[in-house]
């Protein structure tokens, strides 16, 4: 899957949300994947980021809109208007905090308070570089993603590891669900003036 440079030429715009606690490596995911940069000094974000980058799904560009929000609970008052529109999400934690995998059911629940049913979530158990200090087995992840239907991927910002992959996956399974959608609207369209003219 080529990546895609032109911002104002593409066939499809998604937004997607990255959510998790603090910490857990979310913007670097971020500017990883958007401008190819990582940065060891990164800042807390405050209240809400967003950066786009078009990727070619099959022989559609798709642009996607990706909004960073900061994990720390003071700023959860945004979630509404956050999570509104978005169709797909990379849930984050980071492999050597238990505690980060722990809340990741609570990030899950809000995301599906928030939106709509056919939105796709990629867990992400990020800082998969930090072998040696790991505190979450990629099994115990993996039994977790299966348990709620999700996909997952570890990755590291750091390595670049990964990074691509998790983020075309969703965009790609997004483009395949909106392809569908526009496909059966185009057939009952179809169905609806074979009737009418059989009439």
């Amino acid at each position: 899957m080529a990546a895609y440079r032109a911002d104002d030429d593409y066939d499809y715009l998604f937004k997607m949300v990255l959510i998790g606690d603090s910490g857990v490596g979310k913007s670097n995911l971020l500017s990883r994947f958007t401008r190819n940069e990582f940065s060891l000094e990164s800042k807390s974000t405050i209240g809400v980021e967003f950066a786009t980058r078009s990727v070619r799904v099959d022989d559609k560009i798709v642009k996607a809109q990706i909004w960073d929000t900061a994990g720390q609970e003071r700023y959860r008052a945004i979630t509404s208007a956050y999570y509104r529109g978005a169709v797909g999400a990379l849930l984050v934690f980071d492999v050597t905090r238990h505690v980060t995998f722990e809340n990741v059911e609570r990030w899950l629940k809000e995301l599906r308070d928030h939106t709509d049913s056919n939105i796709v979530i990629m867990l992400v158990g990020n800082k998969a570089d930090l072998r040696h200090l790991r505190a979450v087995s990629t099994e115990d992840a993996t039994a977790f993603a299966e348990r709620e239907g999700t996909f997952f991927m570890e990755t590291s910002a750091l390595e670049s590891l990964n990074v691509e992959n998790a983020f075309t996956e969703v965009l790609t399974q997004i483009y395949h669900i909106a392809s569908r959608k526009v496909l059966d609207v185009d057939s009952r369209l179809l169905f609806c003036l074979i009737e009418n003219r059989i009439k």
